[in-house]
């Protein structure tokens, strides 16, 4: 039976027990395995005098590359880790050596089945979009990996059952950015693995952003009660419950009823009062013809200027007592006295935060 070794440094090797003990398993294919024992058996075969040592080394070093490449080319089908939550150190002690890094966590917290949640799913978007903005060279490779293999499943979900692309799209953005930056000034900064391989996840990124510009919106066939035989005030208790301006926007682009709810000024007016205090709206009053106060552009104004709130229906939390990171609903083995009182949720900057020393 194979066993998954974790180390504290990596995701670890995969390790087959055997006769003669335990031995690492090669990530290649048996394809592979024979045509480097052929190569070899060539080598060996050859005898080139002073020069069968420069031979066999350069024999040795094409066969490794070509596993590399191999491995590479197989970067999908890296392993997902699945813990429930993880021990978050940031210092030795005499019980364990070393720190927990941001990789680390990203690679072992299980954030691949998080976005198949739909509580969960803004919360991991907008922890990938902060890591593409700041933090992806601090990454290492495998953590860089599982980064982009979990940002594959994001696009192909968001593809097959179109929610909320729009935060897609801006994730995105911010990463082909990033990466325009870090592959130009190559040689500056830090990039983990080839500039090769760098330059192809661009493209893939180009590749998803051409994808969702050309995504359509299904129309659901129903029979039953719709959205527009809502009664008004339905809707607009509907529209009062959004924290997003943006979504505002998108739902009163549905029917001519939904654009006029949208458009009501004691609307837009709770939403600002909602992200923002008062003294920020005194240095940025913006009247309309009519001298009112035009609180819709007043929100765009200062969402430019200040952070909203941010609202996740579920999030990563963090016990103060045992140091642990982890998901609401997996039941963290708390020792205190009053596990409640220790847990306290993470934002995705404040999880961000949590790993820098």
């Amino acid at each position: 039976m194979p066993f998954l070794g974790q180390d504290w440094r990596s995701p670890g090797w995969r390790w087959i027990k055997t006769e003669d003990g335990w031995k690492r398993c090669e990530p290649s294919s048996s394809e592979l395995e024979e045509e480097n024992n052929r190569l070899n058996d060539i080598s060996h075969a050859v005898i080139l005098d002073n020069d069968e040592e420069i031979y066999n080394a350069d024999c040795e070093f094409a066969s490794k590359k070509r596993k590399k490449d191999h491995f590479r080319n197989n970067a999908k089908s890296q392993y997902f880790y699945g813990e429930k939550w993880i021990y978050v150190h940031k210092e030795s002690t005499k019980e364990r050596h070393g720190y927990c890094t941001l990789g680390e966590a990203f690679n072992r917290l299980d954030f691949s089945s998080a976005i198949q949640d739909i509580r969960r799913f803004n919360y991991v978007v907008k922890l990938l979009q902060l890591i593409a903005k700041s933090q992806l060279t601090s990454l290492s490779g495998a953590a860089q990996k599982n980064y982009f293999n979990i940002l594959d499943k994001i696009v192909q979900k968001v593809l097959e059952d179109q929610y909320n692309p729009r935060l897609i799209k801006d994730l995105l953005q911010d990463l082909s950015s990033t990466l325009c930056t870090l592959i130009r000034g190559v040689g500056k900064s830090v990039l983990v693995g080839n500039i090769n391989i760098w330059i192809c996840r661009l493209e893939t990124i180009l590749l998803w952003q051409q994808q969702l510009s050309n995504l359509q919106m299904t129309k659901q066939v129903n029979n039953g009660c719709t959205l527009s035989d809502l009664p008004l005030h339905m809707l607009n208790n509907i529209l009062y419950r959004f924290s997003d301006g943006w979504d505002i926007i998108t739902l009163g682009q549905v029917t001519p009823t939904l654009y006029m709810l949208s458009e009501d000024r004691q609307l837009w007016k709770k939403l600002c009062q909602y992200h923002f205090a008062e003294k920020q709206f005194c240095r940025h009053l913006i009247l309309s013809e009519k001298g009112h106060i035009d609180w819709k552009l007043m929100y765009f104004a200062l969402q430019k200027c200040y952070p909203i709130k941010e609202q996740y229906g579920d999030t990563l939390h963090f016990c103060r007592h045992c140091s642990i990171l982890f998901w609401k609903d997996t039941g963290h083995p708390c020792t205190a006295n009053d596990p409640n009182s220790c847990f306290m949720p993470v934002s995705p900057q404040h999880f961000i935060d949590l790993f820098k020393f």
